[in-house]
């Protein structure tokens, strides 16, 4: 049983700040802390859920076909991988917020921050828990410390990390994605242009007959799963997230630098990536379940 300080070294989803001297203790103290998380749960049970909103803008999708072996030790039981011929998709969903705060604030959220945010998802399978749109947080990192260990200590369905180094910029033309520099977050370097005319890649022809289909599927996201590290459990978070495939570009890939987890995870070639100019998101609810219940 985990103590009040959250899962043992070692786990993958423990938080580990970057930084050095008592601020990193602290953030990983808070950020880890179990008891405190529980009594959250105890009083968020009994009230009504806090809708979160975000104009969120340079939205950027990178989307490799991976080995089903290779990510199997992260699904929990009682959800299922979206899978074909043993293989199924991985995909790090990058971005930066507009205003990542509680909805009823209006336009008083425009006092909240915008921090960058990285969402690294695995897809369920069509008829597993509420159908299709339906994906498996594996780790969500911030640029910001608050946001890091907010989420934590007030949210279950963001295993989140802070990265020393967090670059996102995109142009009309480019984006650059740059995660890393210690502490828990996983490494990953991506660079890449515009590409004028849209390809499916031969490998992701497993999975849809054409780009836009590719498209539809990989940003259709009704639902969001995570395992509760400390406790046998699930969490469901419903999301609103009205992406028009149409708005998407296509992008080609100058420079890729798999970290050691993607490496671990198959990731090992450049991946499929796609550009959204900006979308509302909508956080609508989080319902905790215990495994007997999943």
């Amino acid at each position: 049983m985990p103590g009040w300080f959250g899962p043992p070294a070692g786990h993958r989803n423990r938080y580990i700040s970057p930084d050095s001297g008592w601020r990193g203790r602290w953030q990983d103290r808070l950020a880890n802390a179990t008891g405190l998380r529980r009594l959250r749960r105890a009083i968020m049970s009994r009230l009504p859920f806090m809708v979160l909103a975000s104009d969120v803008r340079d939205i950027v999708y990178a989307n490799w076909i991976v080995p089903v072996g290779k990510v199997a030790h992260l699904v929990p039981q009682g959800v299922t991988l979206l899978e074909r011929d043993g293989y199924t998709i991985l995909t790090i969903l990058t971005y930066r917020h507009g205003h990542f705060g509680p909805a009823f604030l209006g336009p008083l959220r425009r006092l909240f921050p915008s921090p960058l945010q990285s969402n690294w998802r695995l897809y369920l399978a069509p008829d597993a828990n509420g159908g299709s749109g339906t994906v498996l947080f594996i780790a969500n990192i911030f640029d910001s410390a608050l946001y890091a260990v907010g989420t934590r200590l007030f949210s279950d369905v963001l295993p989140s990390h802070r990265a020393a180094r967090f670059d996102h910029r995109c142009t009309q033309t480019s984006c650059m994605m740059h995660i890393g520099g210690g502490g828990s977050a996983p490494d990953v370097r991506i660079e890449a242009v515009t590409e004028a005319t849209p390809i499916l890649p031969p490998d992701f022809q497993r999975f849809f007959p054409s780009w836009r289909q590719a498209i539809q599927y990989l940003t259709l996201q009704h639902q969001a799963v995570a395992q509760v590290a400390d406790e046998d459990a699930l969490v469901f978070s419903d999301i609103d997230l009205p992406i028009e495939p149409d708005s998407a570009t296509a992008l080609h890939i100058n420079h890729y630098e798999s970290g050691p987890w993607l490496k671990e995870l198959g990731a090992l070639n450049a991946p499929f990536c796609f550009r959204v100019p900006s979308v509302h998101f909508k956080a609508l609810s989080e319902q905790y379940r215990p495994s007997r219940q999943a």
